[in-house]
Protein backbone atom coordinates (compact mmCIF):
# COMPACT_ATOMS: atom_id res chain seq x y z
CA UNK A 1 0.00 0.00 0.00
CA UNK A 2 1.26 3.47 -0.84
CA UNK A 3 1.64 5.80 2.15
CA UNK A 4 -1.33 8.01 3.01
CA UNK A 5 -0.84 11.75 3.63
CA UNK A 6 -0.71 12.71 7.26
CA UNK A 7 -3.30 15.28 8.18
CA UNK A 8 -1.84 17.88 10.50
CA UNK A 9 -4.93 19.01 12.29
CA UNK A 10 -3.20 21.57 14.47
CA UNK A 11 0.00 23.40 13.68
CA UNK A 12 0.16 24.84 17.14
CA UNK A 13 -0.43 22.86 20.28
CA UNK A 14 -4.02 23.46 21.38
CA UNK A 15 -4.25 20.59 23.80
CA UNK A 16 -3.62 22.52 27.03
CA UNK A 17 -6.71 23.91 28.69
CA UNK A 18 -6.36 27.64 29.34
CA UNK A 19 -8.13 28.77 32.47
CA UNK A 20 -9.81 32.21 32.81
CA UNK A 21 -6.97 33.43 35.00
CA UNK A 22 -4.50 32.74 32.21
CA UNK A 23 -3.00 29.77 34.04
CA UNK A 24 -2.88 26.36 32.41
CA UNK A 25 -4.20 23.07 33.70
CA UNK A 26 -1.65 20.26 33.50
CA UNK A 27 -3.29 17.03 32.25
CA UNK A 28 -2.83 14.28 34.82
CA UNK A 29 -2.82 10.53 34.78
CA UNK A 30 -5.99 8.74 35.83
CA UNK A 31 -5.92 7.47 39.40
CA UNK A 32 -7.84 4.39 38.32
CA UNK A 33 -6.69 2.76 35.09
CA UNK A 34 -8.25 -0.16 33.22
CA UNK A 35 -7.32 -3.71 34.16
CA UNK A 36 -3.97 -4.82 32.78
CA UNK A 37 -2.36 -1.36 32.61
CA UNK A 38 0.96 -0.78 34.37
CA UNK A 39 0.99 1.81 37.17
CA UNK A 40 3.53 3.09 39.70
CA UNK A 41 3.48 3.24 43.47
CA UNK A 42 6.38 5.30 44.77
CA UNK A 43 9.55 3.49 43.61
CA UNK A 44 7.70 0.44 42.28
CA UNK A 45 5.83 -0.64 39.17
CA UNK A 46 2.53 -2.40 39.68
CA UNK A 47 0.12 -4.45 37.59
CA UNK A 48 -3.44 -4.55 38.89
CA UNK A 49 -2.24 -3.47 42.32
CA UNK A 50 0.53 -6.10 42.62
CA UNK A 51 4.30 -5.62 42.24
CA UNK A 52 5.54 -5.84 38.65
CA UNK A 53 9.29 -6.44 38.73
CA UNK A 54 11.11 -7.42 35.58
CA UNK A 55 14.00 -8.04 33.29
CA UNK A 56 13.20 -6.73 29.82
CA UNK A 57 14.62 -6.85 26.32
CA UNK A 58 15.58 -4.25 23.73
CA UNK A 59 14.89 -5.17 20.11
CA UNK A 60 14.65 -2.41 17.53
CA UNK A 61 14.82 -5.01 14.75
CA UNK A 62 11.70 -7.03 15.56
CA UNK A 63 9.37 -4.83 13.44
CA UNK A 64 11.91 -5.11 10.58
CA UNK A 65 11.35 -8.86 10.27
CA UNK A 66 9.13 -10.05 7.43
CA UNK A 67 8.55 -13.60 8.69
CA UNK A 68 5.79 -14.15 11.24
CA UNK A 69 7.40 -17.46 12.14
CA UNK A 70 10.60 -15.60 13.13
CA UNK A 71 8.64 -13.05 15.15
CA UNK A 72 6.87 -15.87 16.98
CA UNK A 73 10.19 -17.65 17.57
CA UNK A 74 11.69 -14.50 19.07
CA UNK A 75 8.80 -13.87 21.45
CA UNK A 76 8.75 -17.52 22.45
CA UNK A 77 12.46 -17.32 23.32
CA UNK A 78 11.90 -14.13 25.31
CA UNK A 79 9.07 -15.74 27.23
CA UNK A 80 11.16 -18.80 28.03
CA UNK A 81 14.00 -16.56 29.26
CA UNK A 82 11.65 -14.76 31.65
CA UNK A 83 11.42 -11.46 29.73
CA UNK A 84 8.32 -9.48 30.67
CA UNK A 85 8.85 -6.19 28.80
CA UNK A 86 10.04 -5.46 25.27
CA UNK A 87 11.32 -2.05 24.19
CA UNK A 88 11.17 -1.20 20.50
CA UNK A 89 11.03 1.76 18.13
CA UNK A 90 7.79 3.44 17.16
CA UNK A 91 9.53 5.15 14.26
CA UNK A 92 11.23 3.90 11.12
CA UNK A 93 11.79 6.82 8.75
CA UNK A 94 13.35 7.00 5.30
CA UNK A 95 14.09 9.70 2.75
CA UNK A 96 12.04 9.80 -0.44
CA UNK A 97 15.11 8.79 -2.42
CA UNK A 98 15.13 5.51 -0.51
CA UNK A 99 11.48 4.64 -1.21
CA UNK A 100 12.02 2.67 -4.41
CA UNK A 101 14.67 0.52 -2.75
CA UNK A 102 12.50 0.06 0.32
CA UNK A 103 9.63 -1.23 -1.80
CA UNK A 104 11.94 -3.60 -3.68
CA UNK A 105 13.53 -5.03 -0.52
CA UNK A 106 10.37 -5.11 1.60
CA UNK A 107 11.95 -2.76 4.15
CA UNK A 108 9.77 -1.69 7.06
CA UNK A 109 9.16 2.06 7.12
CA UNK A 110 6.58 4.16 8.97
CA UNK A 111 7.46 7.61 7.64
CA UNK A 112 8.86 8.81 4.33
CA UNK A 113 10.24 12.32 3.88
CA UNK A 114 10.01 13.88 0.44
CA UNK A 115 8.98 17.44 1.28
CA UNK A 116 8.31 19.71 4.22
CA UNK A 117 6.02 17.10 5.77
CA UNK A 118 6.41 13.36 5.97
CA UNK A 119 3.93 10.78 4.76
CA UNK A 120 2.79 8.05 7.13
CA UNK A 121 2.80 4.50 5.85
CA UNK A 122 0.01 2.66 7.64
CA UNK A 123 0.05 -0.22 5.19
CA UNK A 124 1.33 -3.78 5.30
CA UNK A 125 4.95 -2.63 4.96
CA UNK A 126 4.47 0.11 7.52
CA UNK A 127 2.64 0.52 10.80
CA UNK A 128 0.79 -2.75 10.34
CA UNK A 129 4.12 -4.41 11.15
CA UNK A 130 4.27 -2.56 14.45
CA UNK A 131 0.64 -3.59 15.01
CA UNK A 132 1.70 -7.18 14.50
CA UNK A 133 4.62 -6.97 16.93
CA UNK A 134 2.37 -5.53 19.62
CA UNK A 135 -0.39 -8.08 19.03
CA UNK A 136 2.16 -10.92 19.12
CA UNK A 137 3.61 -9.53 22.34
CA UNK A 138 0.12 -9.64 23.80
CA UNK A 139 -0.12 -13.31 22.83
CA UNK A 140 2.99 -14.04 24.91
CA UNK A 141 1.95 -11.75 27.78
CA UNK A 142 4.87 -9.38 27.20
CA UNK A 143 4.41 -5.63 27.68
CA UNK A 144 5.90 -3.15 25.19
CA UNK A 145 7.64 0.21 25.61
CA UNK A 146 7.32 2.27 22.42
CA UNK A 147 9.66 5.19 21.66
CA UNK A 148 8.23 7.90 19.40
CA UNK A 149 11.45 9.29 17.92
CA UNK A 150 15.22 8.93 17.84
CA UNK A 151 17.90 11.49 18.58
CA UNK A 152 20.23 9.72 16.17
CA UNK A 153 19.38 10.36 12.52
CA UNK A 154 15.60 10.26 12.89
CA UNK A 155 14.90 13.64 14.48
CA UNK A 156 17.34 15.38 12.13
CA UNK A 157 15.08 14.46 9.22
CA UNK A 158 12.51 16.87 10.64
CA UNK A 159 15.14 19.61 10.69
CA UNK A 160 16.61 18.93 7.27
CA UNK A 161 13.30 18.68 5.44
CA UNK A 162 11.33 21.34 7.33
CA UNK A 163 13.96 23.94 8.21
CA UNK A 164 16.79 23.37 5.74
CA UNK A 165 20.55 23.30 6.13
CA UNK A 166 22.71 25.24 8.55
CA UNK A 167 20.66 24.41 11.65
CA UNK A 168 21.80 23.06 14.99
CA UNK A 169 20.26 19.84 16.27
CA UNK A 170 18.58 21.38 19.31
CA UNK A 171 16.26 23.47 17.14
CA UNK A 172 14.17 20.30 16.92
CA UNK A 173 13.22 20.86 20.56
CA UNK A 174 12.27 24.55 20.24
CA UNK A 175 10.90 25.19 16.74
CA UNK A 176 7.10 25.24 16.65
CA UNK A 177 6.95 23.60 13.21
CA UNK A 178 9.05 20.60 14.20
CA UNK A 179 7.21 20.29 17.51
CA UNK A 180 3.82 20.31 15.77
CA UNK A 181 5.00 17.71 13.26
CA UNK A 182 6.42 15.50 16.02
CA UNK A 183 3.17 15.79 17.98
CA UNK A 184 1.13 14.83 14.94
CA UNK A 185 3.13 11.62 14.60
CA UNK A 186 2.83 10.95 18.33
CA UNK A 187 -0.92 11.28 17.99
CA UNK A 188 -0.87 8.78 15.11
CA UNK A 189 0.88 6.17 17.25
CA UNK A 190 -1.12 6.75 20.42
CA UNK A 191 -4.42 6.55 18.54
CA UNK A 192 -3.53 3.01 17.44
CA UNK A 193 -2.74 1.63 20.92
CA UNK A 194 -4.33 3.99 23.42
CA UNK A 195 -6.67 1.28 24.74
CA UNK A 196 -4.14 -1.56 24.69
CA UNK A 197 -2.92 -2.93 28.04
CA UNK A 198 0.03 -4.44 26.14
CA UNK A 199 1.66 -1.00 26.05
CA UNK A 200 3.86 -0.61 29.12
CA UNK A 201 4.77 3.03 28.48
CA UNK A 202 5.37 5.74 25.90
CA UNK A 203 8.86 7.17 25.44
CA UNK A 204 9.26 10.71 24.16
CA UNK A 205 12.57 10.08 22.37
CA UNK A 206 15.43 7.65 22.43
CA UNK A 207 18.48 9.38 23.95
CA UNK A 208 17.63 13.06 23.46
CA UNK A 209 20.71 15.29 23.49
CA UNK A 210 21.62 18.83 22.47
CA UNK A 211 23.60 17.36 19.58
CA UNK A 212 23.11 14.40 17.26
CA UNK A 213 25.33 12.26 15.11
CA UNK A 214 24.85 14.61 12.14
CA UNK A 215 24.21 18.07 13.63
CA UNK A 216 25.97 20.01 16.42
CA UNK A 217 24.42 21.63 19.47
CA UNK A 218 23.57 25.32 19.23
CA UNK A 219 24.16 28.16 21.70
CA UNK A 220 20.65 27.88 23.13
CA UNK A 221 21.20 24.31 24.39
CA UNK A 222 23.87 24.63 27.05
CA UNK A 223 24.16 23.67 30.73
CA UNK A 224 21.33 25.36 32.62
CA UNK A 225 19.30 26.33 29.53
CA UNK A 226 16.66 23.68 30.37
CA UNK A 227 16.05 23.15 26.64
CA UNK A 228 15.43 19.42 26.98
CA UNK A 229 13.51 19.70 30.23
CA UNK A 230 11.17 22.27 28.68
CA UNK A 231 10.63 19.93 25.73
CA UNK A 232 10.17 16.91 28.03
CA UNK A 233 7.56 18.81 29.99
CA UNK A 234 5.60 20.02 26.96
CA UNK A 235 5.62 16.66 25.21
CA UNK A 236 4.83 14.60 28.31
CA UNK A 237 1.90 16.92 29.03
CA UNK A 238 0.78 16.55 25.42
CA UNK A 239 0.95 12.76 25.54
CA UNK A 240 -0.96 12.78 28.82
CA UNK A 241 -3.69 14.90 27.21
CA UNK A 242 -4.13 12.15 24.61
CA UNK A 243 -3.75 9.17 26.93
CA UNK A 244 -4.61 9.40 30.64
CA UNK A 245 -3.82 5.75 31.39
CA UNK A 246 -0.41 4.68 30.09
CA UNK A 247 2.89 5.55 31.73
CA UNK A 248 5.20 8.14 30.14
CA UNK A 249 8.97 8.48 30.32
CA UNK A 250 11.72 10.42 28.58
CA UNK A 251 13.79 7.62 27.03
CA UNK A 252 16.89 9.59 27.98
CA UNK A 253 20.39 8.39 28.80
CA UNK A 254 20.18 9.89 32.28
CA UNK A 255 22.79 12.65 32.05
CA UNK A 256 23.08 14.92 35.07
CA UNK A 257 23.55 18.64 35.53
CA UNK A 258 25.38 18.98 38.85
CA UNK A 259 26.67 22.18 40.35
CA UNK A 260 29.91 20.33 41.11
CA UNK A 261 30.13 17.69 38.37
CA UNK A 262 32.33 14.68 38.64
CA UNK A 263 35.77 14.92 37.06
CA UNK A 264 38.21 12.41 35.66
CA UNK A 265 41.80 12.37 34.45
CA UNK A 266 42.34 12.45 30.72
CA UNK A 267 45.71 13.01 29.04
CA UNK A 268 47.20 14.15 32.36
CA UNK A 269 44.44 16.71 32.83
CA UNK A 270 41.49 16.74 35.22
CA UNK A 271 38.42 17.32 33.03
CA UNK A 272 34.76 17.93 33.77
CA UNK A 273 32.65 14.85 33.04
CA UNK A 274 30.21 15.35 30.15
CA UNK A 275 27.78 12.93 31.77
CA UNK A 276 27.51 15.15 34.86
CA UNK A 277 28.10 18.76 33.73
CA UNK A 278 24.91 19.38 31.74
CA UNK A 279 26.50 19.64 28.31
CA UNK A 280 24.42 16.74 26.98
CA UNK A 281 21.24 18.69 27.78
CA UNK A 282 19.54 16.50 30.35
CA UNK A 283 19.19 17.14 34.07
CA UNK A 284 18.12 13.74 35.36
CA UNK A 285 17.46 14.85 38.94
CA UNK A 286 15.01 17.54 37.89
CA UNK A 287 13.65 15.95 34.69
CA UNK A 288 12.40 13.09 36.84
CA UNK A 289 10.33 15.54 38.91
CA UNK A 290 8.18 16.60 35.94
CA UNK A 291 4.52 15.84 36.70
CA UNK A 292 3.88 13.61 33.68
CA UNK A 293 7.19 11.76 33.70
CA UNK A 294 6.20 8.62 35.58
CA UNK A 295 9.59 6.92 35.85
CA UNK A 296 13.21 7.49 34.95
CA UNK A 297 15.35 5.82 32.32
CA UNK A 298 19.10 5.78 31.93
CA UNK A 299 21.66 4.07 29.73
CA UNK A 300 25.15 2.79 30.46
CA UNK A 301 27.93 2.64 27.83
CA UNK A 302 31.21 3.71 29.43
CA UNK A 303 33.32 2.08 26.72
CA UNK A 304 31.68 4.36 24.16
CA UNK A 305 31.66 7.45 26.35
CA UNK A 306 35.25 7.42 27.60
CA UNK A 307 38.78 6.75 26.47
CA UNK A 308 39.49 4.13 29.09
CA UNK A 309 42.98 2.85 28.35
CA UNK A 310 45.70 5.34 29.16
CA UNK A 311 48.78 5.15 31.42
CA UNK A 312 48.28 5.64 35.14
CA UNK A 313 44.50 5.44 35.09
CA UNK A 314 42.67 3.70 37.93
CA UNK A 315 39.38 4.17 36.07
CA UNK A 316 37.53 0.95 35.21
CA UNK A 317 34.41 0.25 33.17
CA UNK A 318 33.01 -1.95 35.94
CA UNK A 319 33.43 0.58 38.76
CA UNK A 320 32.19 3.51 36.73
CA UNK A 321 29.05 1.53 35.89
CA UNK A 322 28.40 0.72 39.54
CA UNK A 323 28.74 4.42 40.41
CA UNK A 324 26.37 5.39 37.57
CA UNK A 325 23.78 2.95 38.89
CA UNK A 326 24.09 4.39 42.40
CA UNK A 327 23.73 7.97 41.18
CA UNK A 328 20.49 7.16 39.40
CA UNK A 329 18.95 5.12 42.17
CA UNK A 330 19.70 7.99 44.57
CA UNK A 331 17.90 10.41 42.25
CA UNK A 332 14.96 8.01 41.88
CA UNK A 333 14.71 7.61 45.65
CA UNK A 334 14.58 11.40 46.10
CA UNK A 335 11.91 11.73 43.42
CA UNK A 336 9.92 8.78 44.74
CA UNK A 337 9.63 7.25 41.27
CA UNK A 338 10.84 4.00 39.67
CA UNK A 339 13.95 3.82 37.51
CA UNK A 340 14.88 1.46 34.68
CA UNK A 341 18.43 0.62 33.71
CA UNK A 342 17.06 0.67 30.19
CA UNK A 343 20.11 0.08 28.03
CA UNK A 344 23.59 -1.07 28.85
CA UNK A 345 26.37 -2.82 27.04
CA UNK A 346 30.05 -3.56 26.73
CA UNK A 347 31.92 -4.98 23.80
CA UNK A 348 33.65 -8.33 23.83
CA UNK A 349 32.41 -11.61 25.29
CA UNK A 350 35.10 -11.61 27.99
CA UNK A 351 34.06 -8.12 29.15
CA UNK A 352 30.40 -9.12 29.21
CA UNK A 353 31.18 -12.24 31.22
CA UNK A 354 33.25 -10.31 33.77
CA UNK A 355 31.24 -7.09 34.12
CA UNK A 356 27.56 -7.94 33.61
CA UNK A 357 27.25 -10.08 36.76
CA UNK A 358 28.41 -7.14 38.88
CA UNK A 359 26.20 -4.55 37.20
CA UNK A 360 23.12 -6.77 37.15
CA UNK A 361 23.52 -7.84 40.77
CA UNK A 362 23.86 -4.21 41.85
CA UNK A 363 20.73 -3.35 39.89
CA UNK A 364 18.92 -6.21 41.60
CA UNK A 365 20.14 -5.10 45.03
CA UNK A 366 18.93 -1.54 44.41
CA UNK A 367 15.49 -2.63 43.15
CA UNK A 368 15.93 -1.71 39.49
CA UNK A 369 14.13 -2.89 36.43
CA UNK A 370 16.80 -4.23 34.05
CA UNK A 371 16.86 -4.06 30.23
CA UNK A 372 20.19 -4.98 28.59
CA UNK A 373 21.07 -3.88 25.07
CA UNK A 374 20.30 -5.89 23.11
CA UNK A 375 18.41 -9.13 22.65
CA UNK A 376 19.96 -11.54 20.17
CA UNK A 377 17.92 -14.24 18.44
CA UNK A 378 19.31 -17.32 16.72
CA UNK A 379 17.58 -19.56 14.21
CA UNK A 380 15.90 -16.85 12.10
CA UNK A 381 14.81 -18.28 8.77
CA UNK A 382 13.70 -15.43 6.50
CA UNK A 383 15.67 -15.19 3.25
CA UNK A 384 17.38 -18.44 4.17
CA UNK A 385 18.74 -16.89 7.37
CA UNK A 386 20.75 -14.20 5.56
CA UNK A 387 19.27 -10.80 4.80
CA UNK A 388 20.77 -7.33 4.58
CA UNK A 389 17.99 -5.22 6.08
CA UNK A 390 19.44 -1.70 5.87
CA UNK A 391 22.83 -0.11 6.41
CA UNK A 392 24.60 -2.41 8.89
CA UNK A 393 21.43 -4.17 10.02
CA UNK A 394 21.61 -7.74 8.80
CA UNK A 395 20.53 -11.27 9.61
CA UNK A 396 23.61 -13.47 9.22
CA UNK A 397 23.49 -17.25 9.47
CA UNK A 398 20.15 -16.98 11.22
CA UNK A 399 21.37 -14.52 13.87
CA UNK A 400 19.64 -11.19 14.45
CA UNK A 401 21.61 -7.93 13.95
CA UNK A 402 24.74 -7.70 16.10
CA UNK A 403 26.13 -4.27 17.01
CA UNK A 404 28.75 -5.68 19.37
CA UNK A 405 26.54 -5.39 22.45
CA UNK A 406 24.10 -8.09 21.35
CA UNK A 407 23.97 -11.27 23.44
CA UNK A 408 22.74 -14.66 22.28
CA UNK A 409 21.61 -17.87 23.97
CA UNK A 410 24.79 -19.70 22.91
CA UNK A 411 26.85 -17.25 25.01
CA UNK A 412 25.93 -19.30 28.03
CA UNK A 413 27.65 -17.37 30.82
CA UNK A 414 26.17 -14.06 29.71
CA UNK A 415 22.77 -15.55 28.96
CA UNK A 416 22.65 -17.10 32.43
CA UNK A 417 23.25 -13.70 34.06
CA UNK A 418 19.98 -12.40 32.62
CA UNK A 419 17.88 -15.54 33.00
CA UNK A 420 18.94 -15.76 36.65
CA UNK A 421 18.01 -12.10 37.16
CA UNK A 422 14.66 -12.69 35.46
CA UNK A 423 13.86 -15.51 37.90
CA UNK A 424 14.69 -13.25 40.84
CA UNK A 425 12.60 -10.38 39.47
CA UNK A 426 9.67 -12.64 38.65
CA UNK A 427 9.75 -14.06 42.20
CA UNK A 428 9.43 -10.47 43.50
CA UNK A 429 6.34 -9.85 41.36
CA UNK A 430 2.79 -10.37 42.54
Amino acid sequence: MQPSRLFLACILSLWTLVLPSGATMIPRKNDQVPKGFITTNSRNFQLDGKPFVFVGANSYWLPLLTSQADIETTFKSMKQAGVKVLRTWGWNAINGTELEGALQTNLTYYQVWNGTQYLVNDGSQGLQRLDNVISTAEKYDIKVIVAFANNWFGSDLYIQWMLGTGQSHDIFFTNRKTIASYQAYVKTIISRYKDSPTIFAWELMNEARCLSDTLPAGPSCVPGSNTLRTWYREQSDYVRSLDPNHLITTGGEGHFYWKNPRQYWFDNTLVSDYNYNGEAGEDFDHDLLLPNIDFGTYHLYPQSWYVVDFPGSNWTVENWGLQWIDDHINAANKAGKPAILEEFGVGGLQNKTAIYPKWVQHALDTKHAIMPWQWGQLGLTESGGNRLIKYADAIIDGASPNDGNTFYANQTEVWDVFTRAAKIQNARSG
